[in-house]
């Protein structure tokens, strides 16, 4: 009923678990991955990386603004901590580097993943993430790189603050297996007493309910575009906003900032979908794109 096919993926169900949320250690991942479809680790990179220093999350009445600046214990020690996951959903690698040689060197350590998420998109690291998938011919070459040393699907996470669809055709015809957009926005929080950025890093990325229409056009405009799986990402928050990103397009939605509001989101999102699944009589996958049909 809620299964649902992305590549060679087989998901329990369309939810998965956004990069950067509750995904740093195996003992959360295996509490997570009994309700999820599939979960994506926190973003790893060759290197130890510290990331910026506190504060580096802003609450905000529509969303969370957080620079945490891709701190990573780097791969060879993550990789151990990742053995240890045991859980029934299916565990996507997310890796972050500047250049295709160094995505392959991370990408060697973990064979435990069923699959790799590229990190093209974070909007508040220089030199990584947005500053790399801003570029259609290198997100182009690092793909074509890791195919030839991976049998394991690939999925490109891409920016609303990129040329989309050139960057995601670009990885299209390099044999990508599938895009995530969107991730992140950029912005920012000014304290009225101390009149200063709130953030260390003065600018970060913007997640939550408010940046859920952005990321719906931006899924819109790729199916009409790819003939691959899109993964959405964006201010899901409830079991309709699942429904409306398949709808537009998406094989399966990424859920990140909701976990702020109830740890147990992937539960009553799984329930609420199985409710509207037997209402409609449907399967699922039957909805995706559907939106599109004239």
């Amino acid at each position: 009923m809620l299964e649902v096919q992305i590549s060679s993926l087989t998901l329990q169900n369309p939810l998965i678990l956004a990069s950067g949320i509750l995904g740093s250690y195996s003992s959360s991942l295996n509490r997570l991955s009994e309700h999820a479809g599939a979960l994506v680790a926190k973003s790893v990179g060759i290197e130890e990386r510290e990331g910026y220093r506190n504060p580096v999350v802003v609450n905000t009445p529509h969303g969370l603004l957080n620079a945490v600046g891709l701190s990573s214990p780097g791969a060879e020690k993550f990789a151990l901590e990742l053995e240890n996951y045991r859980g029934d959903a299916k565990l996507i690698v997310s890796l972050f580097a500047s250049n295709p040689d160094e995505f392959v060197e991370i990408a060697r350590y973990f064979d435990m993943a069923d699959a790799f998420e590229l990190n093209l998109s974070c909007p508040h690291v220089k030199g990584l993430g947005l500053t790399v998938g801003n570029d259609p011919e290198l997100v182009g070459d690092i793909v074509r790189r890791l195919k030839k040393e991976t049998s394991r699907p690939i999925f490109a996470k891409i920016s609303a603050f990129s040329s989309y669809i050139e960057v995601a055709k670009s990885a299209e015809e390099a044999g990508v297996d599938g895009v995530v957009a969107i991730n992140t926005l950029k912005g920012m929080a000014i304290d009225i007493g101390s009149k200063k950025p709130i953030l260390s890093n003065v600018s970060g990325g913007y997640s939550g309910e408010a940046v859920k229409p952005v990321a719906m056009k931006v899924v819109w405009d790729l199916y009409e575009e790819l003939d691959i799986p899109i993964i959405a990402s964006g201010g899901a928050t409830s079991w309709k906003d699942v429904v409306e990103f398949m709808l537009a397009g998406a094989s399966a939605v990424q859920i990140g900032s909701a976990f702020f509001y109830s740890y147990r989101i992937f539960y009553s999102l799984k329930e609420s979908l199985k409710a509207y699944a037997r209402k409609e009589k449907i399967r699922l996958e039957e909805i995706i794109g559907l939106a599109h049909k004239k």
